[in-house]
């Protein structure tokens, strides 16, 4: 479905150009507006600085073309925007430099939360969030140059890796809508309450889900004052008297109400919905975020969240261009 780099190189003209860019990065462009990011002081010229010659929203949609393409790190993203006419379409007035491209992502680092949270609403005003959240941590990768990153078992795959974590609450079509960078893959009880509470700012959903690792007591007493049903498989950890449920919501709901009843058949049958994170962790990694390239934390944090923003991008391009699940003609 997609070109690839020498066919973009080898067109005879600009019509040509944007003609195969068309199937490529170019409606990325088409449906969302990045203007915003000329709000955010972080990108205000000094006072008695030069005027920027390329603007925060043009060298943005250069980093989401570039992480489409699955390039990724400050100079081969500086490289794909020297060639062809890639920096053209990313609304660029010439190619920018390396310098250019590493001070935009060190610049990016203090309001890249903010962009997330940004176009999160842009795909909650589309209608694109259903009542099931679902929250997840997944393995980050980092380069071995990278010294803030550390060594961390995953469990999932059995197997040790170098890096960093990320929890994930997603959403809809694949659509991320809170997130979370950690050391470890695995989050802590406070990381977990925190990107929960980030995404219900977002919305109100009828149920969350996590795995075993969320049966977590206050989790699950927060999201019931929401009015948001937890469903989290029990884990009975060292007890000696293992309580005889499936989900810990059973027990606290016994707890606390005596009216609300919630049968086994539908709680499994909500639970099995919990494979869409999965889905979405696939599909945020070929986004950049299984590619972090940059050293240090806080560059391998901005990239990570570049990947994110980058997911929701294709969502909410692929629901314009009339494409709902299963028939997305973007990549993922």
């Amino acid at each position: 479905m997609s070109s690839t780099s020498a066919t973009l190189q080898d067109v005879a003209s600009v019509d040509d150009f944007l003609n195969v860019a068309a199937t490529e990065t170019v409606p990325l462009f088409k449906h969302l507006e990045f203007e915003f990011l000329l709000e955010y002081d972080v990108f205000a010229p000094a006072s008695r600085g030069r005027t920027r010659v390329h603007q925060p929203p043009d060298l943005f949609r250069g980093f989401l073309h570039c992480y489409y393409k699955d390039i990724y790190g400050t100079r081969p993203v500086a490289r794909e925007l020297q060639h062809g006419l890639a920096w053209y379409y990313c609304g660029l007035e010439k190619p920018p430099s390396r310098d250019t491209i590493d001070r935009f992502l060190t610049d990016l680092e203090h309001v890249i939360d903010d962009v997330f949270d940004r176009l999160v609403e842009q795909a909650a005003a589309r209608g694109l969030l259903d009542s099931t959240y679902s929250i997840d941590s997944t393995h980050v990768e980092a380069i071995q140059y990278n010294d803030a990153a550390s060594w961390n078992y995953d469990p999932t795959a059995e197997e040790y890796y170098y890096g960093f974590g990320c929890t994930i609450v997603s959403t809809g079509t694949k659509i991320p809508i809170a997130a979370e960078f950690t050391q470890a893959k695995q989050a802590d009880q406070e990381t977990a309450m925190r990107v929960t509470r980030d995404a219900l700012a977002v919305d109100t959903p009828i149920w969350m889900l996590g795995d075993s690792a969320y049966d977590i007591l206050d989790w699950h007493d927060h999201l019931l004052a929401a009015g948001v049903v937890p469903i989290a498989p029990y884990n009975p950890r060292n007890t000696d008297d293992p309580k005889n449920i499936e989900y810990r919501v059973e027990d606290r709901i016994e707890e606390h109400s005596e009216d609300v009843q919630l049968k086994q058949s539908i709680l499994d049958e909500t639970y099995n919905n919990r494979t869409g994170v999965e889905r979405t962790n696939d599909a945020v990694k070929d986004c950049g975020l299984g590619h972090v390239c940059a050293r240090g934390r806080v560059h391998a944090r901005t990239e990570v969240f570049v990947a994110l923003c980058l997911r929701i991008v294709i969502a909410i391009t692929n629901y314009e261009r009339g494409h709902g699940p299963g028939r997305e003609m973007l990549k993922l």
